[in-house]
């Protein structure tokens, strides 16, 4: 059965949050009608005058891109520029666009982890994390045989879940004491008289967005009137999402063999793999960041890798970078070719999605070659 639009956009904002895009970047869907069906996608890395040909002519109703077609605002759409040309045909067409930009390359899976594996890297990590999911720790004080009904009550509302587990939670013994006062109607003990009661402090974590729920749950489930409970913002550490990646080649190689071997496993452009270091410098851990990275170079000195792979790096921040002794070595690619290995993963990621609710469409990756630059002398 073939989805509608909304039904492709729900799992790719899955895959790749908005949420997670700069706050300067233009994501999501720019043209098309979310109840359309979609029976071909194709997925490319810029939304270029030949690549939306290419979906209009192939008939796809939606193309997944990773470059913005309006990264920046505008005042007009009209046909008399080549991207106002571009908006038209798509909506005359009836084809739809939808941009995975930052949101994608912060995402795990994401756009560096694709160009990671295309080279071999293994036990990577992000090179620049973003924090974890906001985390509470709920501490509530219940009496010992309404213990294991309070976990269950938590745990559905979604408190304890630990990676791979659900249900976490600790526990310990100890004595509650109160005296209801007039007006009070307790479950336990009568009023003006002191109470002594056995116990549990229980314990579990939570996802700070299910804060109300889980205490909605821990007041309609506790047999006390006014129950006592603790509730404790944690630290945010570093997440599992983030620009960028860290890894390990399972054997260390020479420079020069490292930069042929990034030939060999990335698209080929005109503007080639470019290496600056010494080529007998032996390379093992390495950093890597899909499209433009001289920005990172900070990081990635702190990360303390043999090199460097990216891409669009310029003259004086990669000399710069280079000064340092200890500094990476560094390998510079097409924008473009560090880019395209992520379409296949999207495209796999999104059939899986798309199964899992009994839907599938029809796929396609672009092999169009749309880096700017087309002769090399």
């Amino acid at each position: 059965m073939n989805p509608t639009l909304a039904d492709v956009i729900a799992v790719l904002d899955r895959l790749y949050n908005p949420a997670w895009a700069e706050s300067w970047d233009a994501v999501g869907l720019v043209t098309g009608d979310p109840e359309q069906p979609v029976r071909r996608v194709l997925f490319a890395v810029d939304p270029m005058r030949a690549v939306i040909d290419e979906a209009i002519n192939g008939d796809f109703d939606l193309l997944v891109t990773h470059h913005p077609l309006l990264l920046r605002g505008v005042n007009s759409v009209a046909a008399t520029t080549p991207k106002g040309r571009v908006i038209h045909d798509l909506i005359r067409s009836n084809t739809a666009l939808h941009v995975c930009h930052t949101n994608a390359d912060n995402a795990n899976p994401g756009v560096s982890d694709a160009l990671a594996a295309a080279i071999g890297l293994h036990d990577t990590r992000p090179l620049k994390a973003m924090p974890a999911d906001p985390m509470d720790k709920l501490v509530v004080f219940v009496p010992v045989d309404e213990t294991q009904a309070m976990l269950d009550a938590l745990a559905k509302a979604g408190a304890g879940q630990l990676g791979d587990y659900e249900r976490a939670a600790w526990s310990g013994v100890g004595e509650g004491t109160f005296r209801p006062l007039e007006g009070a109607n307790p479950t336990i003990g009568k009023v003006g008289e002191i109470e002594v009661v056995p116990e549990h402090r229980l314990e579990m974590i939570l996802p700070r967005r299910k804060r109300r729920a889980v205490v909605e749950a821990l007041i309609a489930t506790h047999s006390y009137e006014e129950p006592a409970f603790d509730l404790y913002e944690l630290v945010q550490l570093p997440g599992e999402r983030g620009g960028g990646r860290v890894g390990v080649l399972a054997d260390p190689m020479r420079l020069e063999d490292f930069g042929r071997l990034v030939a060999e496993r990335l698209p080929r452009t005109e503007h080639g793999v470019r290496v600056s270091g010494d080529p007998d410098r032996m390379i093992e851990t390495v950093a890597v960041v899909g499209g433009a990275g001289d920005s990172e170079f900070e990081r990635v000195r702190a990360a303390g890798v043999d090199a460097y792979l990216t891409a669009d790096l310029r003259h004086h921040p990669a000399t710069e970078a280079r000064a340092y002794d200890e500094g990476p070595a560094l390998v510079d690619v097409a924008h473009w070719a560090s880019e395209w290995p992520w379409l296949p993963d999207a495209e796999r990621l999104l059939l899986a999605g798309l199964a899992a609710q009994g839907s599938t469409v029809d796929t396609h990756i672009s092999t169009l070659r749309t880096d700017a630059w087309t002769l090399r002398f």
